[in-house]
């Protein structure tokens, strides 16, 4: 059994604990906020971007001509998996969902006889990627911080751009968390690479009859538009992913807060049981002595 001692350091320790996972709590709502609100204001645009790509590629879609963004190499046999995770812990199952679906996607190409190419974000996913699959990790970008701008979607964009003209794979996957709420996360597989017209737009184009002119041309607009459009869908992608890492951190630190007070309250309930037996036991000695003069 603890000595008081003991049972003393252990609830002065867990309080400590307590209020470190407090802080982070206010701290992970706090961004969260921010978060979120970016989060939401970018998927308009990016589904508005995606449904104007569609309804324009339509055409050069169904002659099979069109920009390598769009219409890809002819082939489907090297994937890039792009892994989007965070930097730190402490929030919840965020990185273990992403690198499950990760490591879920890897074998299924792998059973197809496809080649499979990963590029990390965060640190996370990287170091756990890297115990099975480090041989397939042909980059990583980590330090990435709690605030997401449009400049690392614009290097990230680069890199898959100077990949895919130097022929380093024929399709780009996507795997991040979709913000839903403060306590869910959507984990979701997005194809970059060539161009995946969502199937309203798909609708939208084969169902519309009105001719139009364009200035320049289809396949010159495109050319203009599609890489825009990745580095739009990747920054879509990390603040989504932003996003759902604080909700996740919030809401693992707000349990964790709860279970520190709980298990306080049965601290305390063990050292008064100890400290009233202590006591009980140093009475009866005393009367004991006092009886036995």
């Amino acid at each position: 059994m603890p000595s008081l001692k003991d049972l003393r350091n252990r609830i002065s320790s867990v309080k400590s604990t307590q209020k470190i996972t407090s802080a982070m709590k206010m701290v992970a709502a706090s961004r969260l906020r921010r978060a979120q609100e970016q989060a939401e204001m970018s998927r308009p645009f990016a589904s508005r971007m995606e449904r104007m790509l569609g309804s324009l590629a339509g055409k050069a879609a169904a002659t099979g001509q069109g920009p390598r963004l769009m219409v890809g190499t002819g082939q489907d046999e090297v994937h890039l998996l792009v892994v989007i995770t965070s930097d730190r812990g402490l929030c919840g199952g965020f990185n273990g969902s992403i690198t499950r679906e990760a490591r879920r996607k890897i074998r299924e190409l792998h059973q197809l006889g496809k080649t499979v190419k990963l590029l990390i974000v965060g640190r996370k996913g990287r170091d756990n990627l890297r115990r099975d699959y480090g041989s397939l990790i042909t980059d990583a970008i980590t330090d990435v911080g709690g605030h997401v701008d449009f400049h690392l979607a614009d290097r990230i964009s680069g890199r898959l751009l100077a990949a895919f003209d130097a022929g380093d794979f024929d399709v780009c996957t996507v795997i991040y968390n979709r913000f839903k709420s403060a306590i869910s996360q959507v984990v979701t597989t997005q194809q970059l690479i060539p161009l995946s017209m969502p199937e309203e737009a798909e609708e939208a184009a084969g169902g519309s009859k009105a001719v139009y002119d364009f200035e320049p041309d289809e396949e010159a607009i495109l050319r203009a538009l599609l890489p825009r459009n990745l580095a739009i869908q990747v920054f879509k992608a990390l603040l989504e992913s932003s996003a759902s890492e604080q909700g996740a951190r919030m809401t693992a630190m707000d349990n964790a807060t709860r279970n520190a007070g709980e298990m306080i309250g049965n601290l305390t309930l063990q050292y008064n049981r100890t400290r009233q037996a202590a006591i009980t036991k140093e009475l009866i000695e005393i009367i004991s002595g006092a009886e036995a003069l």
